[in-house]
C-alpha cells in the first residue's frame, strides 16, 4: 500500500508512533481531524476559526478537544458552548422551507411527528434544525435521541406520555457534550444506560428502598456512584454510616461519604476497613502534647 502514497518534496508533518496509536485507538474522526489541524498550524487559532475551518459546531469541537485532553495530547482550553436560547430565533421562514426540502431533514421531521403523535410547530422544527445545524448532530443520531426521549418519558411518567421537543433539544446538548455524534457512539451510550437501569435495582436494595423504581434525582446519584466505581456493597456501608449519623436516610450526606472515599481512593470494603485501623494523626499529636505537658 505504501507504494501508492504520493510523496513529493514538500514540508512534512511527523507524528510519534505512540500518538498515532492513541488517535487510532480512540476511533474518533473529529478528534483526529482536530489534532492534525492543530499540529499543522504554527500560529494561534481562535475557536471561531476552528469551527469555520473544520466545519464543526462548538459542541462537536469541544467533545473532540476533551478526548485529546484526556489522552494528554493537548492542554486544556475552553471553547464557547452555545445554549439553545441563543440559537432559536435565527431561522427565517424561508430558511425552514429550504431545510424541509432536504429529504433527510424532512424525513427526520416526519419521524419525530410520528414518534410524538402530533404535528410539530414552527418552534419545534427550529429546535430540530438547531440540533442538526448548530449543535452538529446527524439526522440519524437525532432520531435515536427522539426515540430514547420517548422511551424515557414513558418509563418515568407512564404509558402514552410524550416529551416536548424542548426537552429533546436539551438532551441533545447533553449528547453532544458526551461526543455522541455517530450512530455507533449513541448506540453504545444507550446500551450503557440500559445496563445501568438494570443495575440500579441492586443499589436501591442496598439503600433499603424496596423494589420501587428510582426517581430522576435518585438515578443521578446512583449513576454518579457507578461512575466512581462503587459497588452496591460499598453503598450499603455508606448507608449504614449515614443512618447512624443522621438517624435516617440522607442522600446528600451519603453522597458526601462516597465522594470522600472516591477522593481518597477507597473503593473496596477492605480499603475502608484498613483505613479504620490506621492511627489518627490528629489524635496522636494531641496525645503527644498531653504526655509532654505531664512530663513538664
Amino acid at each position: 500500500m505504501a507504494g501508492y502514497i504520493i510523496r513529493e518534496r514538500e514540508e512534512t508533518l511527523v507524528l510519534p508512533v505512540g500518538q498515532v496509536d492513541q488517535l487510532l485507538q480512540t476511533a474518533d474522526g473529529d478528534a483526529v481531524l482536530l489534532y492534525l489541524y492543530l499540529m499543522r498550524r504554527s500560529d494561534a487559532v481562535t475557536p471561531e476559526r476552528l469551527m469555520e475551518d473544520l466545519s464543526m459546531s462548538a459542541l462537536r469541537l469541544q467533545a473532540a478537544q476533551s478526548k485529546l485532553e484526556n489522552m494528554g495530547l493537548i492542554q486544556a482550553q475552553s471553547l464557547p458552548i452555545p445554549e439553545p436560547a441563543q440559537r432559536q430565533g435565527e431561522y427565517t421562514a424561508a430558511e425552514l422551507v429550504e431545510m424541509l426540502r432536504d429529504p433527510e431533514f424532512g424525513m427526520l421531521v416526519e419521524e419525530t411527528e410520528r414518534s410524538l403523535g402530533k404535528k410539530l410547530t414552527t418552534m419545534d422544527i427550529k429546535r430540530l434544525a438547531n440540533l442538526r445545524h448548530e449543535v452538529g448532530l446527524p439526522a440519524d443520531v437525532i432520531f435515536l435521541l427522539v426515540r430514547h426521549s420517548v422511551e424515557e418519558t414513558e418509563r418515568r411518567y407512564g404509558q402514552g406520555r410524550r416529551p416536548t421537543v424542548a426537552a429533546i433539544e436539551k438532551e441533545g446538548y447533553y449528547w453532544a457534550r458526551r461526543g455522541l455524534f455517530d450512530q455507533e457512539a449513541a448506540a453504545r451510550y444507550l446500551r450503557t444506560m440500559a445496563r445501568r437501569r438494570e443495575q440500579s435495582a441492586q443499589y436501591m436494595a442496598a439503600l433499603h428502598m424496596g423494589d420501587r423504581r428510582p426517581v430522576e434525582a435518585e438515578e443521578k446519584y446512583i449513576a454518579q456512584w457507578m461512575d466512581w466505581g462503587f459497588s452496591p456493597e460499598m453503598v450499603a456501608l455508606a448507608y449504614e454510616k449515614t443512618v447512624l449519623k443522621k438517624q435516617g436516610m440522607d442522600w446528600r450526606y451519603l453522597n458526601g461519604i462516597l465522594r470522600r472515599w472516591d477522593k481518597e481512593g477507597l473503593r473496596k470494603l477492605r480499603d475502608v476497613q484498613e483505613e479504620k485501623k490506621r492511627p489518627d494523626p490528629s489524635a496522636q499529636s494531641k496525645k503527644q502534647i498531653i504526655e509532654e505537658y505531664l512530663k513538664w
